[in-house]
Parts: structure tokens; C-alpha cells; sequence
């Protein structure tokens, strides 16, 4: 392929935008960012005609999409249909994300991953476990009966899983472990979460301390914050934590992810999707651990009402975070790239445009809707 110039577009790097720049690229390999006036003349120019270019979206929690749950077809090709849905929305690097279930079916989730790696399915770059350490009393959609506190058994086989995996997040509730299991999954590279837990900020503050570095779904499924009792909610609005957002509009009200804004910054936040089986499928409901979830006017809930995951793709979320949040333009697209691709152990390259490295960019359009790239 000859060096080729896309130009016409705005260009964000995964830290800031730039204008009248033309993006140089051959072979695959981003080589760099040139002034439009001085484009190499042997360069074959790709005009956009507007929108933006940016590294592709990278989604640290996807649950499933093309029709697929990850819990019911944990497999190499459940994973590569999830991938291609995903991909149809921009997402070029996940963390597949298995809800609280069995022993056996977590070690299905690490054997599908791994050989999905090995295959080479599109954007996968570890795993997710969402659980089974959870606390009840926050389950969410979570099923009751497969949650538990972690054993030493649970504790072993997370960190041989991190050993396995180029990266291995999981989400757990203080109060169903403990500080030293905590600093053991640190320790170990395990890239650990706070979320659907009870706990006191307090018990949030010593989990941080032990080595937590992020915060699931930012204000849901946890304890709030009030004035005497700050909870997690609390803790991770003021702690040194990165804390993952469902900016769909429903998960989180847009004056609440403002105070969190002001509280920690955009730097402080990272958008996921929580998706299901919808993302690029026309389903109006699906399962989880034999459970109905209903599809209806872009909410996801079990029967009883309960939210379950989200209908959500990172294009809209930016449309929620810029025009109903106001946030500026920039920090949104930081939120869905680089700043996810900060917490990974091995980011292989996403979330940022760097010289010499894999063109894995998209195209969104004035409208912030995705668009494949041209070649």
C-alpha cells in the first residue's frame, strides 16, 4: 500500500485534537501527523469532508452484542461475533465481561479468551470478571445465587488467570474479600475494581490502598454519597481512582456525571458501554443466567424492572457526554480512548495515534456517528 494522507477531518491522538493536519499512513503504520500544506507530494490524499479521526474506541466492559451474551456462548466464536458487532460502532480494542456465574464457566471465560487471542479475533485484549466477589445487597442484574466471598481457591485462580492473559480486570466488592487478597490480585497484575458494593468509604479507602485503581459503572450499584456517609460513591469521587461511566442517559443522570467532572476531572473518568447481547442485533429480549432481560425504548431490565446492562454504544455515549453533559469535544473522545487504554497492563498500542505504530483508527462525522474509514 503507498503512503496515503487523510486529510479534511479533525484528528484527536488519544490526549488532544488538531486541526488542519493530515494523517500519514503506510503499510498499516501510522507514521505521523503533517501540517495539510505540507503533505508529502507522493502521498495519496483521502479527503473527509469533516468529523473527526481518532484512535478506535476501547470498551473495558462489553458484556455482548450481535445477539451473543459472553455468559451463554463463551467461546472463541461467540467472542469474534461479538468483536464484529462491536466493530460496526468504532470499538477496535475490548475487555469481554463475564457476569457473576459459576466457577466452571469463569474458566471457560479465561479458555475462550485465551484462544481468541491465539486466533487473532479482532480486538480482544483480556477479560473481564465481573464478579462472583459482589456483595448482594448491590447485585443489580447480578444473580444472588452465584455471588460469593473470595476464596483462597478464587484467589488462586485469578492469579494464575492474570499470568495467562495480556490483561485481566475484575470487579469486586470490598466487603466480600479481603485487603491482602486485594494487594495478592495487585500484585499479580490483576488490574482490580471496585463496583456492586455496600461498603463504607472507609472500607472503599483501605481496598484503594491495598492496590483497586478504577471504580465500575460510576454510581450504580453501590453506596451513594450523603452527607454523613460518603460510601463509594464518595470515595471515588474524590480518591485516586479511574472510574468507569454508562453515559446512556438512564444509568447515570447528565447533572450527576457534571458533579463527577467537576469532583475528578474528565482525566478521572472512562466511558464503557455495559453491553449486551442488543449492540448490532434486532432483538427485543435475550437471556442472562436464564433470566429475561426486555429491550424497550433503549432501557434494558430484567422483568422486575431491574436495569440489566445497557443498550448503549460508544457513539452515543459521546453524543450524551458532549451535548447533554457539555463536555467539550476532546475530553469525550480521551474518555472512550486513551484514557481506558491507561488502565490496561498491556494496551498493545490503543487508545492513541503513535509514530510508528498499528493504524487502528475511525472515522466519526460531524454528527459524532460512526463511519468505516475509506482506504
Amino acid at each position: 500500500m503507498s503512503l496515503c494522507a487523510y486529510t479534511g477531518a479533525a484528528i484527536f491522538d488519544g490526549h488532544a485534537l488538531h486541526y488542519r493536519h493530515a494523517a500519514l499512513v503506510e503499510n498499516g503504520v501510522f507514521m505521523e501527523l503533517a501540517p495539510e500544506d505540507h503533505v508529502p507530494t507522493k502521498a495519496r490524499a483521502i479527503p473527509l469532508g469533516g468529523g473527526t479521526i481518532l484512535p478506535g474506541f476501547v470498551d473495558l466492559q462489553v458484556n455482548g452484542g450481535g445477539g451473543v451474551m459472553f455468559n451463554d456462548q463463551t467461546t472463541p466464536e461467540g467472542l469474534a461475533t461479538i468483536s464484529a458487532a462491536h466493530r460496526a460502532t468504532g470499538t477496535r480494542a475490548f475487555l469481554p465481561t463475564l457476569i457473576t456465574d459459576t466457577p466452571a464457566r469463569s474458566r471457560m471465560a479465561v479458555l475462550a479468551v485465551e484462544e481468541a487471542i491465539a486466533r487473532g479475533i479482532a480486538g480482544v485484549l483480556g477479560l473481564h470478571l465481573e464478579g462472583p466477589h459482589l456483595d448482594p445487597r448491590r447485585k443489580g442484574a447480578h444473580d444472588a445465587a452465584l455471588i460469593r466471598p473470595m476464596s483462597d481457591e478464587d484467589l488462586a485462580f485469578l492469579c494464575d488467570a492474570a499470568k495467562r492473559l495480556p490483561n485481566l480486570m475484575v470487579t469486586l466488592a470490598p466487603e466480600a474479600t479481603t485487603a491482602d487478597q486485594i494487594a495478592r490480585l495487585a500484585e499479580a497484575g490483576v488490574i482490580v475494581s471496585l463496583g456492586h458494593s455496600d461498603c463504607t468509604a472507609e472500607a472503599a479507602q483501605q481496598a484503594i490502598a491495598a492496590g483497586a485503581i478504577a471504580i465500575t459503572h460510576l454510581f450504580n450499584a453501590m453506596s451513594q454519597l450523603s452527607g454523613r456517609m460518603p460510601g463509594l460513591v464518595g470515595t471515588a469521587l474524590t480518591a485516586p481512582v479511574t472510574a468507569g461511566l454508562i453515559a446512556d442517559g438512564i444509568h447515570v443522570h447528565p447533572l450527576s456525571i457534571r458533579a463527577a467532572l467537576n469532583a475528578k476531572g474528565a482525566g478521572g473518568l472512562f466511558l464503557v458501554t455495559d453491553a449486551m447481547a442488543t449492540v448490532g442485533a434486532e432483538i427485543t429480549e435475550f437471556s442472562l443466567n436464564g433470566r429475561r432481560v426486555l429491550r424497550r425504548d433503549g432501557r434494558l431490565t430484567l422483568e422486575d424492572g431491574t436495569l440489566a446492562g445497557a443498550d448503549l454504544d460508544l457513539p452515543r455515549a459521546l453524543r450524551v457526554m458532549t451535548w447533554d453533559v457539555g463536555l467539550p469535544l476532546e475530553k469525550g473522545l480521551a474518555m472512550a480512548t486513551g484514557i481506558p487504554a491507561s488502565l490496561l497492563r498491556a494496551p498493545q498500542g490503543v487508545g492513541r495515534l503513535e509514530d510508528g505504530g498499528p493504524w487502528h483508527a475511525i472515522h466519526l462525522d460531524d454528527g459524532l456517528r460512526y463511519r468505516p474509514l475509506p482506504d
